[in-house]
């Protein structure tokens, strides 16, 4: 293990208990650890604890992968993590506060990133410059100079990284974008999605049985670069509702449909885009994201995109993209299909919903486990970070604005027009 950076970061992993049990040396010495790649996961809750860890977890013993290390400002979500490494692999993962004390290990191969908003660029940053490989939780970034930043180190290493916009690497997206290659719709005009719910995602994530208290917690950690305020229980469990930590709904939510798109149709970056939000139904809990917003942007191609999220009526919800030789139907959950349904030129689409075939490929997670021991890129490497995070960032802004967001391609920047 290299000696960490700081005293500070010493008394910190010791009070976290972080060298419990197994050192460096000591993970080296267990069979097979020369080809065993070892993983550390920076972020314990929901999404590290349920979604990384389970998702590693079908193929981990077959590509030889196990999560020995995990850090967590929260004392109760890393002993969690912790104690599932213990009940897999027969042996506790080491404990950290710090992600900078996973970063700090020579034996950590490579870290899955499940942390907050405002920490991913940060995290990632960091992971990059110590050599380790990544896979980073979406949307990436919530600020365009560090997204640059960030974008050029990852470009500049030889770093293996995946971003967690895990849709596309669904057999029925790889079929989507099948289907559209062939020019089965035509010419795209309009790509759309309504995202509607009865109630606000970040409401879920409000720990409402198990008190947070401030001596379990580093509230410094968890804010990182934000300013230090009194420790808040609410906001560390319902962050995803404070726009401090997070550009709501049409970043959380519609990264995923601006990824799907420009896998789908290939399209980057757009020109323009314009926004609008607010919360108009729960008003009680003091929270700052919108609970209704909509973004429209408009692409090189020719084409318009269109997001919008209602959580005051779950119906009405739909995800389609337009050509004008039929439609490719996102929308049903067990499978999308298509038709010549608003066809405007002659088609040789079926009249009916058809089912979309799919192709197989390689989950998501196993495409990334998988890279790292090819070195290949990933189904959603850097690149599919930044083609998301830019137009997020202009829907923010733009709704924040009320004002019109231009993408600057040559300056790599986000300017009113």
């Amino acid at each position: 293990m290299k000696a960490f950076a700081s005293r500070r970061q010493f008394l910190k992993t010791a009070s976290a208990g972080a060298a419990m049990a197994f050192t460096a040396a000591s993970y080296a010495r267990i069979a097979g650890a020369n080809e065993r790649i070892s993983l550390g996961l920076i972020g314990c809750g929901g999404r590290g604890f349920d979604a990384h860890m389970k998702g590693v977890h079908p193929y981990d013993k077959a590509q030889n992968v196990e999560f020995t290390a995990v850090s967590d400002p929260w004392r109760q979500r890393r002993e969690r993590a912790a104690a599932r490494a213990q009940e897999w692999y027969g042996r506790p993962a080491r404990q950290f506060v710090s992600y900078q004390d996973i970063m700090a290990l020579d034996d950590i191969d490579a870290v899955m990133i499940a942390s907050c908003d405002h920490q991913h660029c940060l995290h990632l940053e960091a992971a990059i410059k110590a050599k380790k490989d990544v896979y980073v939780e979406k949307p990436l970034a919530m600020n365009m100079e560090v997204l640059n930043r960030v974008f050029d180190l990852v470009k500049a290493s030889s770093q293996v990284v995946q971003m967690g916009t895990q849709v596309r690497s669904y057999a029925t997206s790889a079929g989507c974008k099948k289907l559209f290659e062939s020019g089965a719709i035509g010419k795209v005009s309009r790509i759309e999605q309504c995202r509607n719910g009865a109630k606000p995602y970040w409401y879920s994530w409000m720990n409402r049985a198990e008190p947070v208290r401030a001596e379990d917690v580093d509230w410094k950690e968890f804010l990182m670069d934000r300013p230090m305020r009194p420790f808040d229980g609410k906001l560390l469990t319902g962050w995803y509702g404070f726009r401090e930590f997070t550009d709501g709904p049409i970043a959380n939510l519609g990264c995923h449909f601006i990824d799907l798109n420009n896998y789908i149709v290939g399209s980057k970056l757009p020109l323009s885009c314009v926004a609008q939000g607010g919360t108009f139904t729960w008003k009680d809990e003091g929270f700052t994201c919108p609970d209704h917003c909509e973004a429209t942007w408009i692409y090189p191609e020719g084409f318009l995109v269109h997001y919008s999220t209602n959580f005051g009526n779950s119906s009405g919800s739909v995800q389609k993209i337009y050509g004008d030789e039929g439609t490719i139907d996102l929308t049903n959950r067990k499978g999308p299909t298509y038709s010549l349904a608003g066809a405007i030129k002659p088609s040789k689409l079926p009249k009916v919903d058809t089912v979309v075939e799919p192709v197989e490929i390689p989950d998501h997670f196993l495409d990334w486990l998988q890279c790292l021991r090819t070195r290949k890129t990933t189904n959603a490497p850097i690149e599919a970070g930044y083609y998301h995070s830019v137009p997020v960032m202009m829907g923010a802004r733009a709704m924040d604005t009320g004002k019109r967001q231009i993408f600057d391609p040559q300056k790599r920047e986000i300017r009113e027009g």
